[in-house]
């Protein structure tokens, strides 16, 4: 039996990926028990550009390549910033994390379409299987759901930013560390530009700080460094199919560390998914050396 070396790695990279942004979820409903959504995005993307600028100061390069700092803003305010802010305002109007991360698995298929031209129909089966299992995972959200007009605007918006975010990021071919900087830089600024419309308070309880440490450091630096090296060396259709297992591993933790079971109809759910996932990297166009 032969070992790949790299084939592993890759596995282990976007194993440590899931489970870490699947992470997110538990640690931003904990930490929006003790402050309002732009209280927790603005210390969270403080803490995350001070990490970031602390490991260019090192590196001694804090900026990206000359000629490369629009699209590199662009690419941050889309996936980073207005990303963010377009998924908590949808969740403040009522529209619940299982909806939009139903909608947001609409963004596989929507790269699919937009870079694959030639495409095996095996793997847009694949896609649709794996979000019909997405939706039997939140079902319960699902009909649950209140679909305001101004939530659901917004959580398009975050499908949006977060589909045209991952393309950009594909056309950047500089590490991460050097172009992270300056997203976080324009994605802070972002954020403070609401505070005059919008509530920004908190409290400094233990509910709020570990929270916010681990969306800042562990989330918007580890997990997104690790999403910005699967982009650039793996193909985005693929990368962008592993949100799918998200809300897996969002309900296992909740079952785990909350104790709220998961249905049957959820169980069948997380099997639709893995086989949709092995049907889309099975049919996936060879990389290009």
């Amino acid at each position: 039996m032969n070992f790949d070396k790299s084939l592993w790695t890759s596995y282990g990279v976007m194993t440590l990926f899931v489970l870490l942004w699947g992470s997110a979820a538990i640690f931003t409903r904990w930490g929006l028990d003790h402050g309002t959504p732009f209280a927790l995005l603005i210390v969270r993307f403080a803490l995350a550009l001070a990490a970031v600028v602390s490991v260019g100061l090192y590196r001694r390069r804090l900026k990206p390549a000359p000629g490369s700092g629009l699209h590199v803003t662009a690419t941050g305010l889309l996936m980073i910033g207005c990303y963010s802010i377009c998924y908590f305002q949808a969740m403040a109007f009522g529209i619940t994390p299982g909806v939009i991360a139903t909608l947001l698995g609409v963004q596989p298929i929507l790269t699919l379409l937009l870079l694959e031209r030639r495409f095996s129909p095996l793997r847009l089966v694949g896609l649709l299987l794996a979000l019909l299992g997405l939706a039997a995972v939140v079902f319960q959200s699902l009909v649950l759901a209140r679909f305001s007009l101004n939530g659901m605007l917004f959580a398009f918006g975050a499908l949006l930013c977060m589909t045209l975010g991952a393309i950009l990021q594909r056309q950047i071919r500089q590490s991460p560390v050097e172009v992270l900087p300056l997203q976080y830089a324009v994605t802070l600024l972002l954020c403070l530009l609401f505070v005059p419309f919008q509530p920004v308070r908190f409290e400094a309880v233990a509910g709020f700080i570990v929270p916010v440490l681990w969306l800042g450091l562990v989330i918007s630096v580890a997990a997104q460094l690790l999403l910005y090296r699967m982009i650039q060396t793996g193909n985005l259709v693929n990368v962008t199919s592993l949100f799918y297992l998200v809300p897996v591993v969002t309900v296992g933790m909740d079952y785990l560390f909350l104790g709220n079971a998961l249905s049957r109809l959820g169980l069948l759910g997380m099997g639709a998914i893995l086989v949709g996932l092995a049907l889309v990297f099975r049919a996936a166009p060879q990389q290009r050396s």
